[in-house]
């Protein structure tokens, strides 16, 4: 980092620990509203948009659209936990990092959100649930301290990353446009957790592992049908 973006980075840090408490109440709530309830607008294109859009059978139209349903509510949800993360980052280079991840997921969010539409499926009708389950969850993270913040941010990631590998296993071949979209989308999440490694995040305990493995369980089964 540059003596210039150093000193950036002071200024931001300082301004946002200026925010009261009240500014920070608002700018949490437009974001909630905006995740949940507005049309996502990325800041990149969509993969895959130029590829034909083969035929897909009725049931597979269907079971395609469940499945971005699904990926859709894990997209709502890292923004949420990004959210709550953020609120207790105290190190400016997390922050950052966590506001070019959270842009990363819009652009994930947009993405799965257009191909749902282009399928005629729909998003989840549980997604403030989520939202509102997963911001307490990053805040509760972030309040550890941000290499335990990281490492959340990192395990989540991971796992977010295995499940796409399964979901790209269930698309129908000839479904090139959404296999595009989740493949990107794995090779951001892959990135995102190697970053947070690298920022210095904590191997998380095996038992938080595995309660994170079950609620994502109890998230995509219940996203999956509602």
């Amino acid at each position: 980092m540059s003596a210039a973006d150093g000193r950036r980075a002071r200024l931001a840090d300082k301004q946002f620990w200026e925010m009261d408490l009240m500014d920070q109440v608002i700018t949490r709530f437009d974001q909630a509203l905006r995740t949940v309830f507005a049309p996502a607008r990325g800041e990149r294109g969509v993969p895959g948009a130029d590829l034909a859009d083969d035929l897909l059978s009725e049931a597979d139209r269907h079971g395609v659209a469940a499945l971005m349903r699904v990926n859709h509510c894990g997209e709502v949800c890292a923004q949420a936990l990004y959210q709550g993360q953020a609120v207790w980052a105290k190190d400016a280079t997390v922050r950052s990092e966590l506001d070019r991840a959270s842009r990363e997921e819009t652009d994930h969010l947009a993405w799965t959100e257009q191909r749902i539409a282009e399928l005629g499926g729909r998003k989840s009708l549980l997604n403030p649930l989520w939202y509102a389950g997963s911001f307490a969850i990053g805040m509760l993270a972030g309040r550890l301290g941000d290499r335990w913040s990281l490492g959340f941010l990192a395990e989540t990631e991971r796992q977010v990353e295995a499940h796409l590998s399964r979901h790209l296993d269930r698309l129908p071949e000839g479904d090139r446009r959404s296999r595009a979209i989740l493949e990107q989308m794995k090779i951001d999440e892959a990135r995102h957790a190697d970053t947070a490694t690298g920022l210095g995040a904590l191997d998380l305990p095996a038992p938080v592992k595995s309660l994170m493995q079950l609620t994502a369980r109890v998230m995509t089964t219940l996203s999956h049908k509602v």
